[in-house]
């Protein structure tokens, strides 16, 4: 099945779900395999290190440092790689709510980590689209 294209359908059939959990961005030297162990959500290999995205209390029990928790919200919509639009305008609504938003997206669905402890007004804000 393919994804699905045009930002208004998008848009329309979007319905954003908040995940369990709380999540840590950290840069780490080395290389994923020293890291598999810790079961990464997702990684990315930078000049400056191994970007790593871990459950919190994976990090905590690591001893991993980081300098804040974030939850997860799931677009879930199955957007294709190439539209074009849904990630402006999601960052745009929850740039009007004074809420960051780190995307990531993944071959099915686009997810979003937003500050913890704007999670629930994160979601509100992100029902309001469509």
């Amino acid at each position: 099945m393919a994804g699905i294209l045009a930002i208004n359908e998008l848009l329309k059939s979007m319905q954003p779900v908040l995940n369990q959990g709380e999540y840590i961005f950290c840069c780490l030297a080395g290389s994923l395999a020293d890291y598999v162990h810790l079961n990464p959500l997702a990684t990315y290999a930078e000049e400056e290190g191994l970007t790593l995205i871990l459950k919190a209390e994976t990090a905590d029990k690591a001893g991993i440092t980081y300098e804040g928790k974030y939850s997860l919200i799931t677009l879930n919509v199955h957007s294709s790689l190439e539209a074009v639009g849904l990630t402006a305008a999601v960052s745009a609504k929850l740039t009007e709510h004074g809420i960051s938003a780190n995307v990531v997206a993944a071959f099915y669905h686009d997810h979003i980590f937003v500050q913890a402890d704007k999670a629930h007004a994160a979601l509100n804000a992100l029902k309001e689209i469509g």
